[in-house]
């Protein structure tokens, strides 16, 4: 209990759901989009900017995509966390603050509860990577994905240094994460900084932004970039194996680009 006699998680804003067109969404009490699905075809990665999070896949060779483990640090409609556990068959953990937007994944979007594929946290991201948890963790990841939002939406609820080195101590030699960039009060070049300055600028890509204006930023941890053939290969290899998923890989080649510090 805290100190106004509620418990943390009603503190939080609660998990809403709309619906329209046949797309199911998820808000925290606001407008806000956190996550959608569409109902005829939930396997599918409906938001734009949440395929693009999987574009870190490109610079993983196609033989360990189904190798290490993958972490979600924020749940959103559990989008990722499906793709991450059935399509790429990948222990997942998930840390999200939130236990309503949990309770919302499990009644609304199809997230399963744990087991053997699934270990879900609820907690405080930055305050979990410094946890024993994370520290079991640490150089094992695979895939990272980050995306921490708020009800308001207005900028990234963690984004300093300290914390994205935190990420990095997670990931694998040639893991990657995926950080999701958005909202009115954001900076992108302050950001993107931060995240080379705990990846190397050598080890950080950025995409260009969707029309709604979210920016995914590529980074990893001794990551290899192949030649363009072989990147080639690979989108090829995501588009045709994820088909049912929608991931729209060759048009990511077209549209990422290494970070170049000012």
């Amino acid at each position: 209990m805290t100190a106004t006699g509620k418990t943390p998680g009603e503190l939080l804003p609660p998990a809403t759901i709309s619906e329209q067109d046949g797309v199911r969404y998820l808000h925290l009490g606001t407008p806000w989009v956190q996550g959608a699905m569409r109902l005829a075809r939930p396997q599918a990665i409906e938001l734009e900017y949440v395929q693009r999070m999987l574009a870190g896949l490109l610079w993983r060779p196609t033989g360990s995509l189904g190798q290490g483990r993958a972490v979600q640090l924020g749940l959103g409609a559990g989008t990722l966390t499906r793709f991450t556990m059935r399509a790429l068959m990948l222990p997942t953990t998930v840390v999200e603050l939130n236990p309503h937007v949990l309770f919302a994944c499990h009644m609304w979007f199809r997230l399963p509860h744990e087991g053997p594929l699934l270990d879900v946290h609820i907690a405080d991201a930055g305050a979990w990577l410094d946890s024993p948890a994370a520290q079991a963790l640490a150089g094992e990841v695979g895939l990272l994905h980050v995306d921490l939002y708020d009800q308001e939406a207005a900028a990234p609820v963690l984004d300093d240094e300290a914390f994205y080195a935190g990420c990095r101590r997670l990931l694998a030699s040639g893991g990657v994460a995926a950080v999701n960039l958005f909202g009115r009060q954001a900076s992108f070049d302050r950001s993107c900084a931060r995240i080379a300055a705990a990846f190397g600028a050598d080890q950080v890509w950025t995409l260009r932004p969707t029309r709604e204006g979210n920016t995914v930023v590529i980074a990893g941890r001794g990551v290899v970039v192949p030649d363009r053939e072989t990147l080639k290969s690979r989108a090829s290899h995501l588009e045709q194996r994820f088909i049912r998923h929608g991931l729209p890989a060759t048009k990511w080649l077209r549209m990422v680009r290494p970070y170049l510090s000012p």
